[in-house]
């Protein structure tokens, strides 16, 4: 697996970016004040303790000695939150409200599901700062915008890191460049409205949360797999196939070469509920059902290079 790397997107605004994006290797954002008194804010952090130690030796070359002032989870998951233990105690970490109740609620069972990696010693820190809809933090004079879009997509607690004066946005995992999406604990069709929200945003430069850095023709990719699980289930859910029988059956034509294929098990799992209770998106799903799906999709293990 390739080493991770920074692509500087504007003055002193960084995607750190860790190849290939398939299973918890994810993107994070470092942003450094234009002033040399001002502070470094991150978007994310990442999931075992080794790599995370790694991020933060980044983080301290490219602020050069300024404070960490902020660390904004775009949303619970893992891989963007496992490594928030890892910032200075008084750096204030930030998230929707939903976010620091999943990562409560959550813990680290996730790690129990996956061959690979070495997690390392990996202790909860949730969000201390919590909004519903939006909040503005600063770097320096620099204006960050959070957006939470009104309701589950990838999640329940998706939010988008927005710079304006640089057209960029930190899409946390509501954009997968070259994986395939991942809709099980959101909603495909919450997903297909958030990114309408996305791209009325009109950013130049996207930094998704898994894979390399991309402009907005990458929505219509992300949008354009949603719509092909949403009718693929919808038809699968007409005839009685489960998820696992469908998604068996199911060619998936210009999104095989996505990573992590497996997903779209897990997906038609979310499809299935919507068509079930379709004024209930994003409702809790008892998860083992669909984790076990993927790996039997696989014939092994559900295996991560983090």
């Amino acid at each position: 697996m390739d080493e991770p790397y920074t692509r500087e997107l504007a003055p002193g605004v960084f995607a750190y970016v860790q190849p290939d994006g398939s299973w918890f290797l994810n993107n994070t954002g470092i942003i450094v004040a234009p002033e040399v008194e001002g502070g470094v804010v991150m978007v994310d952090h990442v999931a075992t303790e080794r790599r995370g130690r790694a991020l933060m030796g980044t983080v301290e070359r490219l602020g050069a000695g300024r404070a960490l002032t902020t660390l904004i989870n775009t949303h619970h998951h893992g891989d963007h939150t496992f490594g928030n233990y890892l910032v200075p105690a008084g750096t204030s970490v930030v998230g929707h409200e939903l976010c620091r109740a999943e990562v409560i609620a959550t813990g680290t069972s996730v790690t129990t599901l996956f061959e690979g990696p070495d997690w390392g010693d990996i202790r909860l820190r949730p969000p201390e700062i919590t909004f519903r809809e939006q909040l503005t933090v600063w770097a320096g004079t620099l204006r960050l915008e959070l957006v939470h879009f009104g309701g589950p997509a990838h999640t329940t607690n998706d939010v988008v890191v927005h710079v304006p004066d640089h057209g960029v946005v930190f899409c946390g995992d509501l954009v997968f460049a070259g994986g395939t999406p991942l809709a099980v604990q959101g909603s495909i069709r919450g997903w297909l409205t958030a990114l309408d929200r996305l791209a009325e945003l009109g950013a130049r430069t996207l930094v998704p949360g898994h894979g390399p850095v991309c402009g907005p023709e990458e929505i219509s990719q992300v949008r354009g797999y949603l719509e092909f699980v949403r009718d693929t289930a919808a038809a699968g859910w007409r005839r009685g196939q489960s998820p696992l029988e469908l998604a068996e059956n199911t060619d998936l034509g210009q999104f095989g070469g996505l990573t992590d294929p497996e997903r779209i098990v897990a997906n038609l799992h979310r499809a299935y509920a919507e068509l079930d209770d379709p004024h209930n998106l994003g409702k809790t799903l008892d998860l083992a059902p669909a984790m076990l799906d993927m790996r039997r999709y696989l014939g092994g293990p559900l295996v991560s290079y983090a």
